[in-house]
């Protein structure tokens, strides 16, 4: 047998596999806007910074740059800024000597400020120049201001800020694994405790379980007490059904043991005879009540369909009347066998059912009393149904004692019957979706066993 996964496993996979697959696409997006909105506010630190010096380069006419700016420039967050401005005429100011350039054509309004990426002392750059008309030392013209910064420093800089964003998102995710982990294991306890209760029971214990449980385990628990009840059906109607069946072997074994003790002291010979014959008919008897023990057990055991066929019920009545045939007429009973020409198909277990027909006359046999003289069996077919009827001119069963005639080692009257022919054609009827019903005679009895046809 597999064995299965661990339920606090299996709850914890359930669990945290979810929110680690949400955390990673909430971690993907953070990182993408975290990064636009990085670009977004270096972009205008930059443009702050080429504003800032140009303004500064206006004011002080070339010489100095504020202290305000210096900071500006020293503690952008996306790094070191770089500049060189230019006067009018193209006059170098201030900054570094080469600025980067820009490749490809030039804009159409030379006063929009102009963003672009270059290489800058072999590497990668981004490059803001602003042109602005002012005037330097009576000088009136065109001042252009170029601040760069590394795309390195940025891009280290949002990636120290996603680092961040996901140690911290770590963090999060092994705290919520610790406290599911352990939470399961604490939320499982009653359970864990239900299985301890069980475990420590007796085999004999089948009581229900009455402990309190979470709602989730009441189905659980519902299903087991229902479970043991059926189990302790069970047991107890096995163990009646072998005390039973101890009860009735012992009969029949005891008296083949004394007939067998007598046939040893036989007068004569005349008389051995007559007690082999005897004897004969009680291992006779014997050996069918222990075939009617062995059928009653077999009939209690879950359907089989495996075993069900379609077989000729016509063929099959007049086999069991031909071996049971001998029988009666040994008794001195007349016995007659009624079946209708062409074939007559059910669905079924053949040997079942023949048991059945078997018992049938057997229980008309062992009950019709003395005085009975005929026993018939007729086989006739209505709609969708085959229909087997025993009638003999014996006693007959009483009409108050129709349900005690088919309970297990239960007789109407004394007989030599063991009580168990009747219950084991009703169980085969049961089993095969059919009935065995008593009919309504004027004398002797008659019982119509009907099984569904295969139409």
């Amino acid at each position: 047998m597999r064995r299965a996964a661990s339920l606090r496993l299996r709850l914890f996979v359930l669990i945290l596999v979810p929110l680690v697959l949400m955390a990673m696409l909430l971690g993907y997006w953070r990182f993408s806007v975290a990064e636009r909105t990085a670009e977004e506010l270096f972009d205008r630190t930059l443009l702050a910074a080429a504003l800032a010096v140009s303004r500064d380069v206006a004011v002080s006419g070339g010489d100095a740059l504020q202290p305000l700016t210096r900071d500006l420039i020293r503690d952008a967050s996306g790094g070191e800024v770089f500049y060189h401005a230019t006067g009018p005429g193209g006059i170098y100011v201030t900054g570094y000597a080469y600025p980067p350039t820009e490749a490809g054509d030039q804009v159409d309004d030379p006063y929009t400020p102009v963003l672009f990426q270059a290489t800058y002392r072999d590497e990668q750059v981004l490059v803001l120049r602003v042109t602005e008309r002012m005037s330097i030392d009576n000088l009136t013209g065109d001042a252009t201001v170029t601040v760069w910064q590394r795309l390195a420093d940025r891009r280290a800089f949002s990636n120290q800020l996603a680092v961040r964003a996901a140690a911290i998102m770590g963090v999060l995710l092994l705290t919520l694994a610790l406290v599911v982990w352990f939470g399961v294991a604490r939320g499982l306890r009653p359970l864990l405790s239900l299985q301890d209760a069980i475990a420590a029971r007796s085999p004999d214990d089948l009581s229900q379980i009455k402990r309190a449980v979470p709602v989730e385990a009441q189905g659980i628990v519902r299903t087991l007490n229902r479970l043991f009840g059926q189990v302790e059906t069970s047991i107890t109607a096995h163990q009646s059904f072998i005390s039973n069946a101890a009860h009735q072997l012992r009969n029949p074994a005891a008296a083949v043991q004394s007939m067998a003790e007598a046939v040893k002291d036989a007068p004569s010979e005349e008389d051995r005879n007559q007690r082999i014959a005897k004897l004969v008919v009680a291992a006779r008897n014997s050996a069918r009540v222990a075939d009617q023990l062995l059928s009653l057990d077999r009939l209690q055991q879950p359907v089989r369909t495996a075993s069900f066929e379609v077989f000729d019920l016509c063929r099959l009545v007049q086999e069991t009347c031909a071996d049971m045939g001998p029988i009666v007429l040994l008794q001195g009973i007349d016995f007659e066998m009624n079946t209708p020409e062409g074939v007559i198909e059910v669905h079924g277990d053949r040997v079942f059912v023949g048991e059945a027909i078997k018992n049938l006359i057997d229980n008309a046999l062992k009950h019709g009393g003395p005085k009975m003289s005929t026993i018939k069996v007729q086989l006739s077919h209505a709609t969708g149904c085959a229909q087997v009827t025993v009638l003999d001119d014996g006693k007959g069963i009483p009409e108050g004692q129709h349900e005690a005639a088919f309970r297990r080692f239960s007789q109407v009257g004394p007989s030599e019957g063991s009580g168990l022919g009747l219950a084991i054609a009703w169980s085969v009827a049961e089993r095969h979706n059919g009935s065995l019903s008593i009919d309504p005679v004027e004398a002797g009895a008659s019982l119509t066993l009907c099984l569904p046809s295969v139409v």
